[in-house]
């Protein structure tokens, strides 16, 4: 009897199986459309949405962080919509997510740390996108390229992408270079102890003052910084316009060496004076 009804149930479920196949196969094609459709729909609104941000001013750092925020909640409820029409019972999926959410927020503190630091970073605006800065923590250093959910992104010195964690960049001192619209330049050179040191002060001075970039409307100075062992320090001190910066930073050596050459004025090598003692004396 029992053989009878299991081969009558195993004959029921193999006439069935076909059509309960076609509408599987149906119903995943038509998700996977859907899953298309709805990524591509995604793009739109996040193209949509930066365009909007970008014509209100907003600050790029905000629009990257926006962005990554929109792209994560729209994905996330896009699987859920493909999961309820699945069959899955909305508030059950919700539930679950919920669940799940909870251990993911146990798991990923780190994560969520980050996000917070995001939030923080964009709330009290240390540094935005294009401004050189130097973080505490590690000492990297850098111009902001991206400022995202978890994550910020600096470009350094020499082609280098560095990706910074926003927890710790929100709980650490940062140094930002691109705020001022002005910037200290400071450089030393040593001279001869034999050199005329009011006659090299006077060159230096002269230079500076024909320095197109160096601003004539914030004080410059040359001054004696120290007596080393074997020169004199002299300290060359001058504001310029903050993108004018690292040009001048690499430049003004070679004229400082030049304009002292032309006045005669030595840049002594280190050199130690050895006295031997006669043992007779």
């Amino acid at each position: 009897m029992e053989s009878e009804i299991d081969v009558g149930l195993m004959e029921k479920f193999l006439q069935e199986l076909p059509e309960k196949a076609l509408h599987l196969g149906i119903r995943v094609v038509l998700a996977a459309a859907f899953l298309f459709v709805g990524l591509e729909l995604v793009k739109l609104i996040r193209k949509l949405l930066k365009k909007s941000l970008s014509k209100a001013g907003a600050d790029q750092g905000v629009i990257q962080f926006l962005d990554s925020l929109t792209k994560i909640g729209l994905t996330v409820l896009l699987i859920l919509m493909i999961a309820v029409s699945f069959g899955l019972d909305a508030a059950s999926v919700v539930a679950m997510l919920g669940s799940v959410g909870v251990a993911f927020a146990l798991a990923l503190q780190g994560s969520l740390s980050n996000c917070a630091g995001g939030v923080l970073i964009l709330l009290t605006k240390p540094f935005k996108v294009g401004d050189y800065i130097i973080e505490g923590n590690k000492g990297q250093e850098g111009t902001v390229k991206e400022i995202q959910l978890f994550y910020t992104k600096l470009l350094t010195a020499d082609g280098t992408v560095v990706t910074l964690p926003n927890g710790a960049l929100a709980n650490n001192h940062i140094t930002n270079y691109s705020t001022m619209p002005e910037r200290r330049l400071d450089l030393t050179v040593g001279i001869s102890y034999d050199a005329d040191v009011k006659t090299a002060k006077k060159a230096l001075m002269e230079l500076l003052q024909g320095e197109k970039n160096v601003l004539k409307s914030q004080p410059m100075d040359v001054f004696v910084e120290d007596l080393a062992d074997s020169a004199v320090v002299l300290h060359v001190r001058c504001w310029v316009n903050n993108e004018d910066y690292w040009p001048e930073r690499g430049r003004l050596p070679e004229e400082i060496k030049c304009a002292l050459d032309q006045n005669g004025i030595g840049i002594p090598y280190p050199q130690m004076d050895v006295h031997v003692r006669n043992a007779d004396s």
